[in-house]
């Protein structure tokens, strides 16, 4: 697979990244000259191949420079969440042995709030901080050449999104350097999706996230052009995607909740004749939603389910989906089991373990007892997700273990619920949670965004009523409460911990 050096030389002013809400683009040529900079610049810091250096940034063209540039002097490179609050970063820093921070000057309130005694070398980008060198000192002077010695190649060194507690960390050996142009990872997905160098990808998310970091690379790393937006606007998106010929793009489930809640005439208002590849992932998407996103786009979804750990991935096209609707597909990277609790294997449609079988192996860093639970005796690896199989093997979320409501010894499953609740038309969002109940232990309670804002007494009668339709009795909610919003992390994902937390 082609990387960023040799489409440097082949298309040089073709743009490798566009930032529409700045106006700021890289071409091929300035990305690599620039990384290369950045490179020789961390290399006569002394700093060493394996060490970690860490980016506190919004979407910017430095976030592409310094990724590249930190990897090609054998460095980790760790993107950190900028909504993480400082305790979290700084579990992050620490635990990663980050010995090089690069901060947004915009993001001066966070860094104000951070103890960076062991971080050796600190740079701002965009403006000045206190404490930090400008990010040109870095990269005054520096060579544009791709730096001497077979130094190897880093790689992401990412961090969970810290759904369930704090971040963990993902570490993978470094690339030597004869492989410096092989694929990192299992290259179905260019297959699958169709990537090429005439690929226009619009990422709408924060690139501290795993999927729209690696997308945004694939992209470049292909030679196609990557359409980076600061931050997701629904509205914003559609003008983006017309006035940018946008043929790939990627999605979680919220985007499109708020998408298809635009007026019609915005909806209706834009030319997406470009757009062959819509993907999504990182949190169930509810079946309502996706079939009004076929309706719209048509069948150009693809849904795919994985995790940073890259222990497996199963991929469904919008055809399939529709024959299987709610399913996240059949592996393409892994071959998936599902077992009980004492590693039994299950028969189809009963839920348990989600297990990948014959994905890399992963740790998570300083933390063996996690990586231990992560792998049974047979060496699978698994998310800690919960789901099931149909005959023809597809699979099916059902929860994360964690989120399991116990419920008079019944185990129910918070998806389930709340996939009845968003058949409603009136349901915007909707998150299930177990309370503590003095008889039955917990009691699941609804917690539901009103698609029009205005959630009353009769919404709520309508939604228990059709729970007691479609679920057994322990299933069904005792309360419906109506929010403004759910918490989500930027990845889309619901952060029911926080949910939870209201509730002790």
């Amino acid at each position: 697979m082609p990387q960023l050096a040799p489409w440097a030389a082949i298309s040089p002013d073709k743009p490798a990244a566009i930032f529409p809400d700045s106006g700021a683009a890289l071409s091929f040529r300035e990305l690599d000259a620039r990384a290369n900079q950045v490179a020789h610049g961390l290399l006569a810091l002394g700093l060493a191949p394996g060490q970690a250096m860490a980016l506190l940034l919004e979407n910017t063209p430095e976030f592409l420079v310094l990724t590249y540039g930190a990897k090609r002097a054998g460095l980790m490179v760790t993107p950190l969440s900028i909504h993480l609050r400082p305790n979290e970063v700084l579990h992050v820093l620490r635990d990663s042995g980050a010995v090089a921070l690069v901060a947004d000057a915009s993001l001066a309130a966070l860094v104000a709030k951070l103890d960076l005694a062991g971080v050796a070398h600190r740079f701002a980008a965009g403006g000045a901080l206190p404490g930090f060198a400008p990010l040109e000192a870095l990269m005054a002077g520096q060579s544009t050449t791709w730096p001497a010695g077979e130094v190897p190649i880093g790689r992401e060194f990412l961090y969970s999104s810290g759904t369930t507690g704090l971040p963990k960390g993902i570490r993978r050996p470094l690339i030597a350097f004869v492989d410096r142009l092989a694929p990192e990872f299992d290259m179905s997905w260019q297959r699958l999706y169709g990537f090429d160098e005439a690929t226009i990808y619009l990422s709408p998310a924060p690139l501290y996230h795993a999927a729209p970091n690696r997308y945004v690379q694939r992209t470049i790393n292909l030679g196609g052009t990557a359409i980076i937006l600061r931050k997701f606007d629904a509205a914003r998106c559609l003008a983006v995607m017309a006035d940018y010929g946008v043929t790939h793009s990627q999605w979680v489930p919220t985007m499109f909740v708020r998408l298809l809640a635009l007026p019609q005439h915005l909806r209706d208002g834009h030319d997406l004749s470009h757009h062959r590849c819509a993907i999504h992932a990182a949190a169930p998407c509810p079946v309502p939603v996706k079939q009004a996103m076929l309706d719209w786009w048509g069948p150009i979804i693809w849904e795919y389910y994985a995790g940073s750990e890259g222990i497996g991935t199963c991929v469904i096209d919008s055809a399939t989906w529709l024959r299987k609707p709610g399913s996240v597909g059949r592996p393409v990277y892994g071959r998936v089991h599902i077992l009980d609790d004492a590693g039994a294997a299950l028969p189809p449609h009963t839920i348990g373990r989600i297990w990948f079988e014959g994905g890399a192996r992963f740790a998570y860093h300083n933390d063996p007892v996690k990586t231990a639970e992560a792998y049974n005796e047979r060496g699978w690896a698994t998310l800690h997700d919960l789901g099931w199989l149909d005959e023809e093997g597809f699979l099916f979320l059902s929860d994360r273990r964690a989120d399991l409501i116990l419920s008079g010894g019944v185990n129910v499953y918070p998806a389930e619920i709340e996939a009845v609740l968003m058949t409603h038309p009136r349901v915007g969002e909707a998150a299930v949670i177990g309370v503590q109940d003095a008889e039955f232990g917990e009691r699941p309670r609804a917690l539901v965004v009103a698609r029009d804002g205005a959630g009353d007494d009769t919404l709520a009668e309508e939604l228990l009523a059709l729970c007691r339709a479609e679920l057994a009795g322990p299933k069904q909610p005792r309360a419906v409460e109506f929010v403004a919003e759910l918490p989500r992390s930027e990845a889309g994902k619901l952060l029911r911990r926080v949910l939870k937390e209201r509730y002790l």
